[in-house]
């Protein structure tokens, strides 16, 4: 029996994120899990008078893949996979997790060969192409969640199909306030970080490449941080769960990392130079993600949360900084969290999760649902 759930996801991805146009092609990744999005989107494709082509994988045998991987192996799949991007105009990506920890071991250097090599891929992706992201629900994401799967289906399907165009109009305020400021600071149990976003563009995510969604980025000038933060979310990178992170930066630069696995976390920042300053600051403003499940796309978007992310840049809030790695890193501020506040040019904007000034009032949970 169709969802009709799926089918009013399926028409939000394609007019809304995508806003795909008769006679463009859509290409669709996704992994077997996925198939029933992919055969509304398919048919919405259709309806909208355009071309879709689709690629399912499956985990096991992308694990099997990796195992084996080399830069030999990796770099005539990058050339093909450019080839297709610059050959389509949309491109939707279904992430079906079933298992959390399926590549955990897979060996960091491939991961990072195979990131370097396929840099061109995302970039051309990223910055020239109509894109959009997003997870299907699965009994391996509904686990992290804490959930049964038919309760985490009914959450997932709420979550990304929220108001996305009174979002939008909701964080105007905010971006004009994050356009306009120079000094952040952040503060909370075990925080007190200080920096800069003055010159850099601020970005509004409302629906266009994220589903869910809700957050508005920007990134700080590249030597201008200095202090401490602790997360108090999970942060999972390739199969591995960090908790307990802990990054005290000077001058821009992560000079101590600590966590549950520290070793392997410093093993990270070593990746690049870029690796240990930061390419993205982000406030998060979902009404309905409450909680973190260990899954990035779903926790840098929970209401009364920021994500402070060591890496890579994104071209739209560019600070210059370029990395491997674009690390998304989530401290939540309300009050069951142990709370917080955050200042923009030494004037409190948020406390404890909630907007205090009246213009962004609109972003508290209660105004967005």
């Amino acid at each position: 029996m169709r969802d009709e759930r799926l089918t009013t996801l399926a028409k939000t991805l394609l007019t809304h994120s995508l806003k795909l146009e008769k006679g463009q092609k859509l290409l669709i990744t996704s992994f077997i899990a996925g198939k029933p999005l992919v055969k509304e989107l398919v048919r919405e494709t259709y309806a909208l008078g355009a071309y879709p082509y689709v690629q399912l994988a499956d985990e096991e045998i992308s694990r099997e893949l990796m195992l084996g991987s080399s830069k030999e192996h990796t770099e005539p799949q990058v050339k093909w996979d450019l080839a297709r991007m610059e050959d389509v105009d949309a491109y939707i990506s279904i992430q079906c997790k079933n298992n959390d920890a399926e590549f955990t071991d897979v060996s960091s250097e491939v991961f990072q060969m195979k990131s370097e090599l396929n840099r061109p891929v995302q970039n051309l992706i990223i910055n020239d192409r109509q894109w959009v992201l997003l997870n299907y629900p699965t009994p391996g994401l509904a686990q992290m969640a804490k959930m049964s799967f038919e309760k985490f289906t009914d959450f997932l399907l709420d979550v990304c199909n929220v108001d996305y165009k009174a979002m939008a109009e909701a964080q105007k305020p905010l971006h004009e306030l994050m356009e306009k400021t120079d000094k952040v600071r952040i503060t909370g149990p075990g925080t007190d970080l200080s920096f800069s976003i003055k010159g850099i563009p601020a970005v509004m995510c409302a629906g266009e490449n994220n589903i869910p969604d809700g957050e508005v980025f920007t990134a700080p000038v590249k030597d201008s941080v200095n202090g401490k933060i602790t997360y108090n979310t999970p942060c999972p990178y390739h199969g591995t769960t960090f908790n307990h992170v802990s990054l005290t930066f000077k001058d821009g630069k992560i000079v101590e990392a600590t966590s549950d696995n520290s070793e392997k976390l410093n093993q990270i920042f070593d990746t690049d130079e870029g690796a240990r300053y930061v390419g993205e600051f982000a406030i998060g403003v979902n009404p309905l993600i409450q909680h973190p499940m260990g899954d990035i796309l779903f926790d840098e978007k929970i209401c009364g949360s920021i994500h402070f992310t060591p890496g890579r840049a994104y071209q739209d809030a560019n600070n210059g900084n370029e990395s491997a790695i674009h690390w998304d890193m989530v401290l939540i501020q309300r009050p069951e969290y142990g709370g917080g506040e955050l200042y923009f040019d030494d004037v409190l904007i948020r406390k404890d999760g909630l907007f205090v000034l009246p213009e962004l009032l609109g972003l508290n949970p209660e105004n967005l649902k």
